[in-house]
């Protein structure tokens, strides 16, 4: 872990543009979750397609997982707070995703997986995120790989410890690095009252997701379980914890100013892609 001295570089902090309460749903094979990045904001948050958080500690809100499906055209980032998640994939590939684990694959071309707990009792938490791939990669080659606890690079500050999925921060660069959308994926653990700042391009979407206490943004305070969409304006991010501790999510990237149409587990640019999406699973070569 690396300790920074903070020196306030941040001279227009980013506001909040709005509030997003997820939506409850479920996936799979009835995994109970709350979708908290949306369709309708593609768009308004690209490169980013979904986020997912999920977190029970009743074997049937995850017990039955999420069995053989195929996905083509983007990335999908899992990160497991609390609990166990087995991989296989047509690839080849399988891997055991655990407590602060992350699995970062790239479906490419085309790739079925499943992911099934391997846990009959106790708490399951955890998020996955969809990362559009640029036109010109959407066809590549399949890849994954899992990143455990340990090897996931962090960062402390006064009263804060940061986790660094992707991207960079305060020195430390994270497990994946990606030059067409650049993302910048931070877990952020701050003590009660604790701030934190980062420096952001301006023309890069972000936004925050707290999932334990509370953070003020600017003049406005964000909640347990709420998304805030930051504007795009100023060359950072300030964030102040409230009276608990809190853990919140930074997710940042470099919009790809594509088309995005999607049909379920295919995310391509065309609905011409799209069919042969659908006929290439039909006749197997996603496999």
């Amino acid at each position: 872990m690396s300790t920074a001295t903070v020196t306030s570089s941040i001279t227009s902090p980013r506001t909040v543009e709005r509030q997003v309460l997820g939506q409850a749903t479920s996936d799979g094979a009835g995994v109970k979750l709350t979708r908290v990045l949306t369709q309708d904001l593609q768009r308004r948050l690209d490169p980013y397609l979904m986020l997912d958080a999920f977190g029970s500690d009743k074997p049937g809100d995850y017990i039955a997982g999420f069995p053989d499906h195929p996905h083509r055209g983007f990335e999908t980032i899992s990160y497991m707070i609390a609990g166990r998640m087995r991989h296989r994939d047509s690839a080849g590939h399988e891997g055991l995703l655990e407590n602060g684990g992350v699995q970062w694959m790239t479906a490419g071309r085309g790739v079925i997986h499943s992911e099934l707990p391997e846990q009959e009792e106790g708490v399951m938490e955890g998020f996955q995120l969809w990362l559009n791939l640029p036109s010109g990669d959407k066809m590549r080659e399949p890849w994954y790989r899992d990143f455990k606890n340990a090897e996931i690079p962090e960062f402390k500050t006064e009263g804060v410890t940061g986790r660094v999925i992707a991207g960079e921060s305060h020195g430390v660069t994270g497990a994946v690095q990606r030059d067409g959308t650049e993302p910048l994926y931070l877990d952020l653990h701050l003590e009660a009252g604790a701030s934190f700042e980062q420096a952001l391009p301006a023309e890069h979407n972000a936004f925050i997701y707290v999932y334990r206490g509370g953070v003020t943004v600017g003049d406005t305070e964000v909640a347990t379980q709420r998304m805030a969409i930051l504007k795009n304006s100023g060359d950072g991010l300030r964030l102040q914890a409230g009276a608990e501790p809190t853990r919140v999510l930074l997710i940042a990237g470099k919009p790809l100013n594509e088309p995005i149409v999607q049909y379920g587990p295919f995310v391509m640019n065309s609905k011409e892609q799209i069919y042969q999406a659908v006929q290439d699973f039909n006749a197997g070569k996603l496999a």
